[in-house]
Formats: structure tokens, sequence, C-alpha cells
């Protein structure tokens, strides 16, 4: 007897639920993932996070061959031909049981259920784990049983949830015993024709491990002071890890507390980092909660009657880093060469797309999932809807951050924007910073740089209008 663990966005053998419980389960263990090319390209995964998961799934399989586990890959072009596939592994190898960790995603929700009908049918048992987040969905409820809609409320609700509930991360398991041997290694027959920056983000469990604990006795502690600041080294970088499941969030949390309940003082960089993982998790919820922002619609569904400007033109500027606001332009390149962008500029960048252009945020959204290495439906969906002020918020719509407030404040030394603006080398700092004084600095030193894309104060008025608009409407 044997089971089949299915692995995912989970590419782990540490503190992986699924894998686990079927190691556990007295029974020998295989492996399997299953590539899904169309239904990739139709979720807007990028090339360097297909490039990514293929090289940290050659790195997985070696480490389930320490075990004993032999992993196999199937090829299933889209989710619809998923439970055919799976099926038929199992019964090829005679497996008893189909282990998985649960995704919370419509699309993939809907797969994961057909798996199991089709393999009830079959007499196969299926066992979901949760794992992806610190508290799954739906246990984290509102005094009515409802899904919170607010971050703050969230939160405390949250912690008292988590000190009641066991954290803890698990070991790598033991050795299940018997097992089928697969000879060739399964990650060969995946051929990824792109790259991604491994010397930002090595593939791999003992890198992302390594990364985190250097990060949890470091640079941590001055998390709550660095991390808005695009030009230094201040955020954990931690994040594709968590997208394609190479770290736990569990693991994350007891890198920072030490394994401990008594969460870190507030305001300090550890409560800050706790915090962000808590919108993880916040992000999650709402996906479940409120399905509809996994169908491209606004959470704030009153916002369906915007009516945004379609202008292809200021799209593709803003999508080369060539809209003459420089630290705009500095986050798209950055996010266009490295398949990263630092969490500050994703608000300010998404904000000028949706406030200042006051393009649909959904073409932004598009935009970052096809680029992202770390793109996650309900963080990136969360974030836009954050700052088009479509999304779960109790700010309003009026907030609308001044890229050159927001450059003078966060890149002072304009270091950043420097380094991937380079035509902007000798432009004096207080330029960088200032509309008037960068056209002047440009013209005089004759620098190929974009003048401003759009005018602020008309743009502002544009989205105040129209915001308030529908709102005279409701």
């Amino acid at each position: 007897m044997n089971n089949l663990v299915w692995f995912r966005r989970d590419l782990r053998i540490s503190d992986n639920r699924a894998l686990t419980a079927a190691c556990n389960s007295g029974c020998g263990v295989n492996a399997v993932y299953v590539l899904t090319p169309q239904q990739w390209q139709q979720h807007d995964e990028s090339a360097a996070k297909l490039a990514f998961w293929h090289a940290c799934l050659q790195k997985l399989e070696a480490d389930l061959a320490t075990l004993g586990i032999g992993l196999r890959l199937l090829v299933a072009p889209s989710f619809s031909e998923v439970p055919r596939a799976l099926l038929q592994l199992a019964k090829s190898i005679g497996a008893t049981g189909l282990y998985f960790n649960n995704e919370y995603e419509c699309n993939e929700n809907a797969r994961d259920d057909a798996v199991c009908a089709t393999f009830a049918t079959a007499g196969i048992k299926t066992r979901r784990c949760d794992d992806r987040v610190l508290l799954p969905p739906g246990s984290v409820l509102t005094g009515n049983s409802s899904y919170y809609t607010v971050f703050t409320p969230f939160l405390k609700a949250w912690l008292k949830k988590a000190a009641e509930t066991d954290l803890a991360p698990l070991p790598a398991p033991k050795p299940p015993g018997a097992a089928l041997v697969i000879e060739k290694p399964a990650s060969a027959a995946w051929h990824c024709n792109s790259d991604w920056r491994s010397d930002l983000w090595p593939a791999g469990e003992a890198a992302a491990q390594q990364i985190l604990q250097k990060f949890a006795a470091g640079r941590v502690g001055e998390y709550h002071q660095k991390r808005d600041f695009p030009g230094v080294n201040g955020t954990s970088l931690l994040s594709p890890y968590l997208a394609a499941g190479i770290l736990s969030p569990r693991q994350c949390l007891a890198a920072l507390t030490g394994g401990q309940k008594n969460w870190p003082a507030e305001g300090s960089g550890a409560w800050v980092w706790l915090s962000e993982l808590v919108w993880r998790d916040f992000y999650a919820h709402v996906l479940v909660g409120f399905p509809r922002v996994s169908r491209g619609q606004p959470f704030k569904l009153q916002t369906k009657a915007l009516h945004w400007n379609y202008d292809p033109e200021k799209l593709e500027k803003w999508q080369n880093g060539q809209t003459g606001f420089p630290i705009v332009d500095a986050a798209m390149r950055q996010l266009r060469q490295t398949g990263w962008m630092h969490n500050r500029l994703r608000m300010i960048a998404a904000m000028f797309l949706s406030k200042y252009l006051f393009v649909d945020w959904r073409l932004g959204e598009k935009f970052f999932m096809q680029n992202l290495l770390d793109g996650d439906l309900a963080a990136n969906n969360g974030g836009w809807q954050w700052s088009a002020s479509t999304g779960t918020d109790a700010v309003p719509y009026f907030r609308i951050f001044n890229p050159f407030s927001q450059s003078a404040r966060f890149d002072p030394d304009g270091s950043f924007i420097r380094k991937f603006c380079p035509e902007l080398a000798e432009v004096p700092t207080p330029a960088l910073h200032d509309p008037k004084k960068l056209a002047a600095a440009v013209s005089s030193l004759k620098i190929d740089y974009p003048p401003l894309l759009v005018d602020p104060q008309k743009a502002r008025q544009q989205v105040m209008t129209a915001f308030k608009a529908i709102g005279q409407a409701q």
C-alpha cells in the first residue's frame, strides 16, 4: 500500500502538512507535480516565476529522494484535465490515498473539489490540509460569523485566535518506507526557457531557510525603520519563497518569535513584520469570503460604476517606466529587471496608474502578475484594490500618494531612482523630488527623459470627481 502526495505551491519537505500526514500513515509514499501550462497562461504566471518554480522543483526532487520518495511529473494543460491525469497515475501505482494542501483561489478550489469527487468515485480517499496560511479562511470571523473587511479588527481577532492555536512548524518527516523508485529525474522533463534573478533568490528550501534565519537574527530589528526605503536592504526578500511555498508562514512566525506565544512589542520591527504575515492571512480570507475578487470584480461593488480611462499609450509608458515621475519609473524598471518590486513602490506605482492616470486597476494587477516573481492572487489583488480605493479599506478614496513627496520621504538621496533611471544620474537631488526643478534640470543637462505624463493637480481632481459622482449616485 502507498499514498500519493500532490505538490503544488508547497515545494518543501519540512513543515509540509500533507507530506507529513502521508508519511505518518504507515504506507509508502510517492509524490507528483502537475504542469498546467494553459492554466498558467490564463492566470498570468510570469516567466520568471515559472523558472523559479522549476529550479525549486529540482531541489525538492533531491530532498524527497533523501526520504526515499520518488517524484513524478504529469502534464495536464488545464485544471479541468487534472482529475483524470491524477487518477490514472494513482491507479497505475496502486495508491490508496491522495494527500494535498489546500489552495484558496476559486479556480484552484474548484479543481481540488473535482479531484476529490473523481477519486471518491474510484474508491480512493483524499485528504486536504490547510498549509498556506497561518490561520485558514473561516477560522477568524466577526461576532456575527462573517468575514472581516477591515484589517485592524481582523488583526486583533487574529492575535487572540493565534494565541490559542498550535502554530509550531513540523520537522521534515521520517522516511515512510517502501515507495516506487523513479530512475529518471522527473524535473528533467520540464523544459524551462526562462530565468530569474537567482543571485537574489537562490532556489530551494535550504537557501530560503538561510535567508529567513539571517533576517530574523538581524535586519528584522530595524524593519519598522527601514522597510519603506527602497534604496536600503530593509525588507526580508522572502515573498518569492512564501508565494511558492518554499517556506511556510509558520516557519516565518517561529523564526520571529522563537516559537513562543509572546508577541513582539507593538511598534517594534518584529511586530511590524508579524503584521505583514497577518496581512497575508487577511487577503487569503477576503479571497474566500468574497470570491468575486478572484473573478476580476471590485470588493466595493459601487465602484463598478467608475468609468476608467482607456489609454493604451499611457498604460504602455507606465509599464516601461517612462512616465516622467522618477520614483514611478524607477519602480517599474525594477519590476521589469528583477521580477520584484519593493512594497512601498508597489503602492506608489499602483496608485499612480489607478489615480493619476485613472486607468482600470485590473490592467495593472494583470501586468504585475505577468512580471512578478512573487505574484500571488490574494496579495496582489488586495494591494491593487487598496491602492485604487475599490477594496477592503477603512480609508476613503481621497488617499492619493504624491510621487514627488513620496520619493522625497523614502528615497531622499535619490540613490534608488538613480540606480534604475541612470539617465538621471547627474540631476541634482532636490530636482528628483520637484517637478519644476526636474524639468529645468532635464532641459539644461539635455537629458533624454520624458516630461510628466499627466498634470498632478488635474489628475487628482479627475479622480475626486469620479468617486464623488458614484457616491452621489449611491
